[in-house]
């Protein structure tokens, strides 16, 4: 198979699909990889580390796409790149189309195989989104202490408190991978931390593992007003895989917050858990509404985009060669993992979660390749 990458063009987007060992792992397995110059150079990794491996170096995207049977990417096409698709091509990179209908429709009309990382689901978890989630959740906290900051319009809070003075607050709704790893970093700066999730089996974990440095209250419409009249940041860290995410917080809500509050929503991919956000870029990441900062970048992980690449394309690789090795068809005959991550096959909707988001016919992919 030829497997093609592109140099990522959504704003501010650093990171690359595959780094010059996954390459030579592709190689190494009978397939050939064409790049497109300075492909991988944002994330440190220049041309000649490529072709040391054997990769073929192409001067443009289009020449990419048009010989590549699997192009490999970390975000969504955009428009420019969505023309260079064809019928039968395999893209496999993350999607999220959910909150993404106009780009749904692309891949149907152009009758592309879509694999989405994010819905890549192994051992009832998703492994291709959790390094990026165990990112975005530690960045979260990183962004909100910055953004409390009284020079950026925020309430001038320092999380981490000093003698005498109240610690910061954090609030996290949801304790998955972003919210656990959100703790991790809101604890280790010293702010005063509390995780709502539905889940009470989770919150009994995170409570002991965190121990006194947190606390845990169950997801309610009282609880949720209860953190926000008291919270400096605000970190909306819910999943539903595949789905848009829930609007737990409206914007009549913002009216118990503090002004110069801070909302980081790292679910603005999948549209969001607070109503009033909407993506934003890391050049103007943020925005004022009824007095609270909001920030809504949806390529938060882009930010550090070495780390970032080696913790995604060490998950992404396996999968991807078991794409390669079989052809999409017979690999989602073998592992029920890639049967998950088909988004769009053929011209059919094969996530039922997007299928539901858009009000589209769903059908099962190993229905249309048996």
């Amino acid at each position: 198979m030829k497997v093609g990458v592109v140099k990522e063009i959504k704003k501010h987007e650093y990171r690359v699909g595959l780094t010059p060992a996954d390459a030579k792992s592709y190689i190494a397995h009978g397939h050939s990889v064409l790049a497109e110059s300075s492909a991988g150079a944002q994330a440190g990794f220049a041309d000649e580390a490529y072709t040391e491996v054997g990769v073929t170096i192409l001067p443009s995207p289009e020449a990419v796409f048009a010989e590549a049977d699997m192009v490999v990417k970390v975000k969504e096409p955009q428009v420019s790149e969505c023309e260079m698709l064809r019928q039968g091509q395999i893209l496999y990179t993350y999607l999220h189309l959910a909150a993404e209908e106009p780009l749904t429709k692309l891949l149907l009309e152009k009758q592309v195989k879509a694999v989405a990382y994010e819905t890549i689901e192994e051992h009832k978890t998703l492994p291709c989104l959790v390094p990026m989630s165990e990112i975005a959740g530690r960045l979260s906290v990183q962004e909100g202490a910055k953004y409390l900051e009284k020079h950026y319009g925020g309430g001038g809070v320092l999380l981490g408190g000093v003698p005498g003075v109240r610690r910061g607050k954090v609030a996290i709704i949801g304790g998955g991978v972003v919210g656990t790893n959100a703790a991790k970093i809101a604890v280790g700066i010293g702010a005063d931390v509390t995780i709502l999730d539905v889940n009470a089996r989770r919150l009994a974990y995170l409570d002991d593992i965190f121990g006194s440095s947190i606390s845990t209250l169950y997801s309610t419409e009282a609880n949720i007003e209860k953190v926000l009249a008291e919270c400096d940041v605000l970190i909306g860290a819910v999943l539903i895989p595949g789905a848009r995410a829930p609007r737990l917080v409206r914007r009549e809500h913002l009216s118990l917050m503090r002004p110069g509050s801070v909302i980081v929503d790292v679910a603005v991919d999948q549209g969001g858990c607070i109503e009033t956000i909407h993506p934003t870029t890391h050049d103007d990441p943020v925005y004022m509404v009824d007095g609270i900062l909001h920030y809504g970048v949806a390529n938060m992980p882009g930010a550090v985009a070495l780390t970032s690449t080696l913790a995604l394309t060490g998950i992404t690789l396996a999968y991807g060669l078991q794409i390669a090795d079989s052809g999409l068809e017979r690999a989602v005959l073998k592992s029920r993992a890639i049967a998950t991550g088909v988004n769009t096959y053929a011209g059919n909707i094969t996530c039922k979660a997007v299928a539901e988001a858009h009000g589209l016919p769903y059908t099962p992919i190993k229905e249309l390749i048996a």
